[in-house]
């Protein structure tokens, strides 16, 4: 005699969360449970609950749900419940938004204090009321530098002082503490990322195609040659000087380069898509917003060549390790912090 629906849903086995992938999220960004018995059911379909609210299935399967993280949801744990049968927990750690009404298009930077820059760069040829905001560790925005058209390439150098790159004009401003500004640089093309070695050079992404090295003295040489790029390039600088930068253009198996002290450049890794803003961890990973096997988000990518994706989200658009022990990062809208247990690389 068949069973009662009552009867079956007694029976099944609890559904078991095995792994969760990637173990960080934006908010409302796709993440994958797998495990087994997480599909549907004789008592229904099942329910993911992040941090005590319901999120949206994309798709479930007796081994493997991928989902939709809420919008306000907060880090915490992570189940599926499927009729009375509960699974286990497991931690999901999503970004906490500081501050929105921006518009970052390279990676923010950040103080020694853990203050963070980010830029309301605007549309091209269009000046913005406020350049740069100066946002808190615990999210209180304040207008930090105006006056600046399309400011893109932020970099702090070892005297903490904050520089910043005009796409619009080709300048570069360094900035006081009072957020006072004064002409740095000029002549730099469409000039985009930015970044200082720990020698006092200033290296700046000239999207046409053209890396510049500014030395200490303010002499401006053409360091390295690239592609063009179709957004921006982006810079990082690890210990030993060597310059790692990403050009994103429409392919989805773009690269990162390596350009060496002497300017020669040459592909470090390949195979992402989109890549944009990146930064170095203190073991010389390199961590970038970019697009992996079909999945945006941050990307980790280690000195032996593995990628993986450790936090997923659309509109990335770059990061920075804080001092404070978080990453923090910027979408082309907002900036979040996130605890990924990371420590980022220091040059000074």
């Amino acid at each position: 005699m068949p069973r009662s629906r009552s009867q079956s849903a007694e029976t099944l086995p609890d559904p078991r969360i095995d792994d969760v992938a990637p173990a960080a999220v934006l908010p409302l960004g796709e993440i994958e449970l797998t495990g087994a018995y997480l599909g549907p059911n004789s008592a229904g379909p099942p329910e993911v609950l992040v941090d005590g609210q319901f999120a949206q299935i994309l798709m479930s399967r007796p081994d493997r749900i991928a989902l939709r993280v809420p919008e306000d949801a907060s880090t915490g744990l992570i189940s599926v419940r499927n009729h009375s049968r509960s699974s286990n927990t497991v931690p999901l750690r999503v970004a906490h938004q500081l501050s929105d009404g921006l518009h970052p298009v390279t990676s923010p930077a950040v103080s020694r204090s853990g203050m963070i820059y980010a830029t309301i760069s605007g549309p091209r040829g269009k000046q913005t009321p406020v350049s740069v905001v100066r946002v808190n560790p615990d999210g209180r925005g304040t207008p930090f530098v105006t006056g600046i058209l399309n400011a893109t390439g932020l970099a702090f150098n070892s005297e903490g002082d904050l520089f910043v790159t005009s796409r619009a004009e080709g300048n570069v401003y360094r900035v006081d503490a009072a957020g006072e500004t004064t002409l740095y640089a000029e002549g730099m093309g469409v000039a985009t990322g930015a970044a200082f070695d720990a020698e006092g050079n200033l290296f700046v992404g000239d999207r046409s195609g053209t890396i510049f090295k500014i030395n200490p003295l303010r002499q401006i040489f053409v360091y390295a040659t690239l592609e063009p790029s179709i957004a921006a390039y982006h810079l990082a600088v690890d210990t030993e000087g060597v310059l790692f930068v990403t050009a994103p253009s429409l392919s989805s198996n773009d690269a990162i380069w390596a350009v060496d002290t002497h300017g020669q450049a040459a592909v470090w890794y390949r195979g992402i898509g989109r890549p944009q803003g990146l930064a170095l961890d203190k073991q010389g990973n390199v961590f970038v917003a970019a697009c992996l096997h079909g999945r945006r988000g941050l990307v980790r990518i280690t000195s032996t060549g593995e990628a993986s994706l450790v936090l997923a989200g659309n509109n990335l658009i770059g990061l920075a390790f804080s001092p404070l022990g978080t990453t923090i990062l910027a979408t082309n809208e907002a900036v979040y912090d996130v605890d990924l247990g990371v420590e980022g690389m220091t040059l000074f």
